[in-house]
């Protein structure tokens, strides 16, 4: 069957018109998992003090425990990275999401009800196992529901509801207690299933099991009820069709050049999202200014403005993810990056070696706040969201689920070795030469970026594909219903 040729941004060229608001919400909802997930990530990182004065349930933790509590999280995430997979793969993307919040809610209430260290662990385990879920199928989901045209905006999405959840739990941590701040965390995933349980399965899934009317229906609900979604439908089943009759191996798939290429970059990118240091300053964003000494402001009230900074932008890089690309955003976020970490390093030397006096530290103690400030936000408009959208852009079809999950957990687990020795690595070398090398790790990223990404902006999963071969794109590719025409 021969596709239109020319379509315009959600229209196609017989003037059949989709709605994208139907996309947004779904969108949204999925990612209010994101949500819990980023009160998992924050929820130390301004009641550190008070956790260590056995302000929690009385429980003595020390500086070696808060560590465990705060990686806990992050092997519980690795943990479920290839289940997760599966279990999209299995019985849907949406329920896969949904059944998270068991582990959630089974997390939090041994937090909340702890008498000993090995409660809150298990705790954050379990809380950490469900957050990390939501980044295999929460991008599976968004992906799977939108157009082109706004797929990069949809994608951001993630990213933009984790800053919330980090950021609630700043803001909330500054005024409350450890237990309350639990409490609270508690209620965000029971929020989230209530509202995305109304929300259908992804057309491409239910079409994946031979259930074309509800991928029609579900389909339907997403495009608006005035859009034909039979030239689309029809689109999907090829492309189905098409992963189905090609009858290679897993293995010889992982072979091809545009597979090799993808996962080079992939687990590329989510190495230098991790060793660029993001997770040590979320987690740790109260303790870093402590350390600083600066006496500008409170600890407590600087890392409220990182989680505001990152938030914004976050909502930035969705807004322009789409117009600019997500190459030169990856460029522009990691440079930035790598410049703040490198200031920030200087002025430990500065303070931490007492290389100046202290009337001279405390007249450049507003640097910290500026540097931390500038790192999130860069982070955020690129580094943040990029990696786990082009992942899902990259991978052929075939593979994606597995690769994705396997991605998921290698980015997991660098999480945890950067939350857990970050301690350790500051008080064996000092904190400068952390932050020299969190920042040397980021001037390499820009060299990876510039040689190995390529731009996915517009491009469709067949040009994509083209592309990473080193193939010329047919003009084929540049047809059919997942191929608008459009400037942005």
């Amino acid at each position: 069957m021969k596709m239109p040729k020319k379509y315009t941004l959600n229209k196609m060229a017989d003037g059949n018109q989709a709605k994208t608001l139907p996309q947004y919400i779904a969108a949204l909802s999925v990612c209010l998992g994101a949500v819990a997930a980023g009160a998992i990530l924050g929820w130390t990182a301004n009641i550190s003090d008070r956790l260590k004065n056995a302000e929690f349930n009385d429980i003595e933790i020390t500086d070696d425990a808060l560590g465990w509590i705060g990686s806990f999280a992050t092997l519980g995430a690795m943990v479920t990275c290839f289940p997760i997979g599966f279990l999209c793969d299995k019985i849907g993307r949406k329920w896969s999401c949904i059944l998270t919040v068991i582990p959630f809610t089974i997390g939090w209430l041994l937090v909340i009800f702890a008498k000993n260290l090995s409660m809150i662990y298990a705790g954050r385990f379990l809380t950490g196992l469900a957050g990390g879920a939501f980044c295999v199928a929460a991008p599976i989901y968004t992906a799977e529901i939108a157009q082109t045209n706004i797929r990069g905006t949809l994608g951001s999405f993630f990213q933009l509801l984790l800053t919330v959840g980090i950021l609630i739990v700043y803001v909330a941590g500054a005024f409350v207690t450890p237990l309350t701040l639990a409490v609270l965390s508690a209620v965000i995933p029971l929020v989230f299933a209530a509202v995305f349980f109304f929300q259908p399965e992804t057309p491409v899934y239910l079409m994946k099991k031979n259930n074309g009317d509800g991928a029609k229906k579900a389909l339907q609900r997403l495009r608006g009820s005035a859009y034909n979604c039979d030239a689309e439908l029809k689109e999907i089943q090829h492309n189905i069709e098409k992963s189905t009759s090609e009858q290679n191996s897993f293995v010889e798939i992982l072979k091809t050049k545009a597979s090799i290429k993808a996962n080079i970059i992939t687990f590329g990118l989510m190495f230098f999202q991790q060793l660029s240091g993001v997770n040590a300053v979320i987690f740790y964003t109260g303790d870093i200014f402590k350390a600083a000494g600066s006496s500008s402001l409170k600890p407590s009230t600087g890392t409220i403005i990182v989680g505001v900074l990152q938030t914004a932008a976050t909502f930035l890089s969705a807004l322009i993810v789409d117009k600019f690309g997500r190459k030169i955003l990856l460029i522009i976020s990691i440079v930035f990056m790598g410049v703040s970490g490198l200031v920030l390093g200087v002025y430990f030397s500065l303070s931490y070696r007492n290389l100046i006096d202290q009337d001279r530290i405390d007249a450049i103690g507003v640097l910290p706040i500026v540097c931390l400030s500038v790192f999130i936000v860069m982070f955020s408009l690129g580094f943040g969201p990029i990696p786990w959208m082009i992942s899902a852009e990259l991978l052929p079809q075939e593979i994606k689920s597995t690769m994705c999950s396997a991605a998921a957990m290698f980015n997991w687990f660098l999480a945890f070795i950067v939350t857990k020795f970050y301690v350790n690595l500051k008080e064996g070398v000092g904190p400068d030469v952390t932050f020299y090398i969190f920042s040397g790790i980021c001037f390499l990223g820009v060299v990876f970026i510039v040689f190995l990404v390529p731009e996915t902006k517009g491009k469709t999963v067949a040009e994509v594909q083209a592309i990473l071969s080193g193939e010329p794109i047919k003009s084929s590719e540049k047809e059919g219903i997942d191929n608008p025409s459009f400037d942005n």
